[in-house]
């Protein structure tokens, strides 16, 4: 077998895959990057509407900061969120987007004057400053205060994937393409590397590295429709589950986006709700008001999704052959809007639906979109259990998103954490050795080896694309947007039967090197895995939170539920994964549990939320009137950076400030 070895490996490349690589590269250490395709084909570069960043540039984002964002991000994840790793992105975020337009993103920008702007289904003017005039400008997104959201027009993923892309080739990162990896070489404690296997010659490598990072997106396709791309099976997690060491977090936490069309399951992007589109039902009505009517469209993903399928099953939806949906109408944004800063939408209403989104209504539902959960890591993006072993992205439950993830915050997490948690792979690259040993290489290639060739064998036997189909269509039945203990507990027993049937998986095709065959047996047996710990974490938690909602225990149960859970399978004959759970311990919490905005405030409290508050109270009062944001933040929880990331982010409110101060005159 070919061994390969290399300081930094990172598995997938996507822009937080890039992001680790290059910061690794930077650092000086050998990098290297593993993926399925073309590094410039990830599902990254489908994301459309743009990245929360507070900068503050526009009129509608004026008095944004680190503190507005982070309390959005808390809020948006229902409380369920590590709220130190919250604070860490929030920091991060402007200078992610600054570097970014450093490397060469065409950020939209900030034209000085008035403009016209939809909002609540009215067209106003707004007056942009002088002083902002070719910043980097920002859309309004579900579940914000302020505008915080940069974008590209409507191509902000594949922007900042090609530039990304392009900083990580100047370095001469490789990326060795068409390579699947299907094994963590570990010893129990440590993490060794990878063994891989190549698409298109069936060849098996072993590459050996300081540090490993897997960064190879969600698990969207467990589900029959998903917007992710087919590549997002959830290896990745899979992966580290069957070292039966590494855990994943909140794996039941899977958001389903209000707006992707029917019948083929695209996204449409929130920027189209955040620019000033409108739901409507079968008679035109616009539906949103009557259920949040503070926040309309634009309530958290989680919560319109659930309203636009209370709506349905009103019978208020729009009949199809395909099932019933709802309408997008983007047609009051005018044709000139669309086609400027929209169209990737019109695009994709063009050449799947065969309408102009600027004439006509777009119909929608929710779809699953985005996995919150993944693999768990500390604050620095490393196991608990495994050393050396990392992840980020949509890979990780790193845990900034808690149970509902905000719009434009999972792909400024790809850049801001690849940047945080690259420092920190640097940093462990740098201060940790690795004995290379041959048997342990030779024990997981062995394994990996031997279910091929009993794959390969021949004989009668399950087909995997029947067993996939199957998993698929149980998680679409039975683990959706509205969950309840019945239906989840038919999830697990049938999934739990098609794990037995995937252990007797034959191929009909017995190639070894390219065989589509092959590749899905391989992988469907992990996919059920990764689905069976979504469907058992969801049977177990007995409340609503975020995007995990049980329609027979309604309540948000901060009291016995304020937690994370953790999924493990340590034993690889057991046909279902070990749940365990992880306090999130309010006394640490900046912000403590509270109402989130949406519907009745009907959570149960925690016995320590109330503490916490006084504590918080007795605090500022003792630091006096003439503290500092970001003192009072410190003192209230503390969070530690990367020496590099830690300075204080300029915006344009403080240069006014600064420089009305320097003239003597008032700023106000």
């Amino acid at each position: 077998m070919k061994l390969i070895y290399t300081d930094a490996l990172v598995v997938g490349a996507g822009l937080a895959g890039l992001r680790v690589a290059i910061a690794a590269k930077e650092r000086g250490l050998d990098t290297l990057v593993l993926s399925l395709i073309p590094a410039k084909r990830s599902h990254s570069a489908a994301a459309q509407g743009g990245m929360q960043a507070s900068l503050g540039n526009t009129v509608r984002g004026d008095g944004d900061n680190e503190d507005v964002h982070f309390q959005d991000t808390v809020k948006g994840s229902d409380w369920g969120c590590d709220q130190t790793v919250a604070r860490m992105f929030a920091h991060c975020a402007p200078k992610a987007v600054r570097q970014m337009a450093n490397w060469g993103v065409p950020w939209t920008r900030v034209t000085a004057g008035p403009r016209q702007v939809v909002v609540n289904a009215e067209r106003i003017t707004i007056e942009e400053a002088q002083a902002a005039h070719g910043l980097i400008n920002a859309r309004d997104f579900g579940g914000t205060k302020k505008w915080r959201t940069c974008y590209t027009a409507d191509g902000t993923g594949h922007s900042l994937l090609y530039a990304v892309d392009n900083k990580a080739i100047s370095l001469d990162i490789p990326v060795h393409e068409r390579i699947e990896a299907l094994k963590i070489i570990h010893d129990g404690k440590r993490c060794h590397g990878v063994i891989a296997r190549c698409l298109i010659t069936g060849e098996l490598r072993a590459y050996i590295a300081k540090s490993t990072t897997i960064a190879t997106g969600g698990y969207g396709r467990i589900y029959e429709v998903s917007t992710n791309a087919i590549i997002c099976e959830g290896i990745g997690q899979a992966l580290a589950l069957e070292t039966g060491v590494a855990t994943l977090g909140n794996m039941e936490a899977v958001q389903f986006h209000p707006t992707a069309i029917v019948p083929v399951g695209i996204l449409t992007t929130e920027g189209c709700r955040g620019d000033g589109g409108l739901l409507r039902d079968r008679n035109g009505h616009r539906f949103m008001p009557d259920y949040e009517p503070e926040k309309k469209e634009l309530a958290s993903r989680d919560v319109v999704s659930r309203r636009m399928t209370e709506h349905m099953r009103k019978g208020l939806g729009v009949d199809s052959p395909y099932g019933p949906h709802l309408w997008l109408d983007i047609t009051l944004l005018g044709r000139q809007h669309i086609e400027t800063n929209l169209r990737e939408v019109k695009e994709i209403c063009e050449n799947f639906l065969g309408i102009d989104p600027a004439d006509e209504w777009i119909p929608v539902r929710p779809t699953q979109h985005y996995s919150m959960g993944g693999i768990r890591t500390k604050p620095t993006g490393e196991s608990p259990q495994l050393s050396g072993l990392f992840s980020v992205g949509e890979a990780a439950c790193w845990d900034m998103h808690g149970f509902n993830r905000l719009g434009g915050n999972s792909l400024a997490e790809t850049v801001v954490g690849g940047m945080i948690i690259g420092s920190y792979v640097a940093d462990f690259c740098q201060q940790h050795e690795l004995v290379v040993d041959t048997a342990l290489v030779s024990k997981f290639s062995n394994e990996l080896q031997t279910e091929i060739d009993e794959l390969c064998q021949g004989g009668a036997g399950e087909n995997a694309f029947t067993l996939k189909t199957q998993m698929q269509r149980v998680m679409m039945d039975h683990v959706g947007i509205f969950r309840n203990g019945a239906e989840l507990a038919v999830a697990v027993a049938e999934l739990t039967e098609l794990l037995q049937r995937s252990r007797n998986i034959q191929l009909k095709c017995t190639k070894r090197h390219a065989n589509p065959e092959l590749v899905e047996a391989l992988r469907v047996r992990r996919m059920i895995k990764v689905a069976l710990t979504v469907a058992c974490g969801a049977l177990a938690r007995t409340e609503s939170r975020g995007a995990h909602a049980r329609e027979d225990y309604p309540q948000r149960n901060d009291k016995d539920w304020l937690c994370r859970t953790l999924a493990s399978w340590p034993n690889a004959n057991d046909l279902t994964p070990t749940l365990s759970y992880e306090a999130l311990d309010v006394m640490q919490m900046e912000l403590p549990p509270g109402y989130r905005g949406y519907g009745a405030d009907n959570a149960i409290a925690h016995p320590d939320t109330a503490k916490r508050q006084e504590q918080i109270a007795t605090i500022t009062a003792g630091l006096g009137s003439h503290v500092t944001r970001e003192q009072l933040q410190q003192a209230l929880m503390p969070f530690e950076l990367p020496a590099a990331l830690r300075h204080a982010n300029q915006r344009l409110q403080d240069q006014v400030m600064t420089s009305t101060q320097h003239d003597g005159t008032s700023h106000e």
